[in-house]
C-alpha cells in the first residue's frame, strides 16, 4: 500500500505474481476511502479473505505527513489483528523500481513543496538495482546536479520542475509518462524478492521516515527563532 501522496495505491500478489493492483486519486482523503479499496481489492478483486494474507508492506514516506501517517497505521492495525509479518520500503523506491529497465540514471522526484523535492539516483543493470544515492530533500537544481545531464527523471517532482530540469540538463533529461509517476504499491514489493529474510531486516521496519521537519515543526521553530 501507498498514501505516501495524493493517490493511494494498493496490489495483491500470490507468490511472484501480481494479482491485481488498483490506484485512485481523488479529493477525498485517504481516510476516507482506504479501507473501502482494501476490503474491495482482497476480497472482491483477488478473492481473498483477509486473513489469507501473510504479509503486508507499505510505503514508509518521504511523502505527506499526514498520508503516510493513514497508510502505516491502516498496515499495521492490519498485520496486528491477523498476527502477520508487516514492513515498510522507501516511498522513492516504490517510483525506481517500475524504471528498473533504464540503463542510464534514474532520479526520482517527489513533489515535496516549498520549492524542494524528496529524490534519491538510482543505477540499475539489466533489471538490478546496483547503487542507490542517499535520500534528501533538496532543491530540485541539487537534484538534478546528483543526476547528471543524461539521466531518466520520474516523480511528481519531476513534472513540477520540467522546465527547470530540461534547461539544467541542456535538453537532454528523458522523463517518465505522468502515469508512471506515481508510487506504486506494486513496485514497492519488489525488494521482498530479493530478501529471503525481508521482514525481519531492521532495515524494512515499519516506521515513517520523513526526511524533512513537519510544517508544525518548521512554524514552532520559526517562532522560537
Amino acid at each position: 500500500m501507498s498514501t505516501a501522496e495524493q493517490g493511494c495505491s494498493l496490489a495483491v500478489f500470490e507468490n511472484r505474481t501480481l494479482v491485481c493492483e488498483e490506484y485512485w486519486a481523488s479529493r477525498q482523503t485517504h481516510s476516507k476511502r482506504v479501507m473501502a479499496m482494501v476490503e474491495n481489492i482482497v476480497e472482491n478483486r483477488a478473492g481473498f479473505g483477509l486473513s489469507e494474507i501473510d504479509g503486508f508492506i507499505a510505503a514508509k514516506g518521504p511523502g505527506s505527513f499526514t498520508g503516510l501517517r493513514i497508510g502505516i497505521s491502516v498496515i499495521k492495525g492490519l498485520a496486528y489483528a491477523l498476527s502477520k509479518p508487516e514492513a515498510g520500503v522507501s516511498s522513492l523506491d516504490g517510483i525506481a523500481y517500475r524504471f528498473s529497465q533504464v540503463s542510464v540514471p534514474v532520479c526520482v522526484m517527489m513533489d515535496a513543496r516549498r520549492n524542494e523535492v524528496y529524490c534519491a539516483v538510482y543505477h540499475f543493470e539489466k533489471g538490478s538495482l546496483v547503487e542507490k544515492s542517499d535520500e534528501k530533500v533538496c532543491s530540485p537544481g541539487q537534484a538534478v546536479l546528483l543526476a547528471g545531464e543524461n539521466a531518466f527523471f520520474a516523480g511528481s517532482g519531476s513534472k513540477a520542475y520540467q522546465d527547470l530540469i530540461l534547461d539544467l540538463t541542456k535538453q537532454n533529461a528523458v522523463f517518465a509518462c505522468e502515469s508512471m509517476d506515481h508510487v506504486s504499491a506494486a513496485a514497492l514489493v519488489h525488494p521482498l524478492f530479493l530478501n529471503d529474510d525481508f521482514f525481519n531486516s531492521n532495515e524494512n521496519i515499519l516506521v515513517p521516515a520523513y526526511i524533512r521537519k513537519s510544517d508544525a515543526e518548521i512554524h514552532l521553530n520559526e517562532k522560537s527563532a
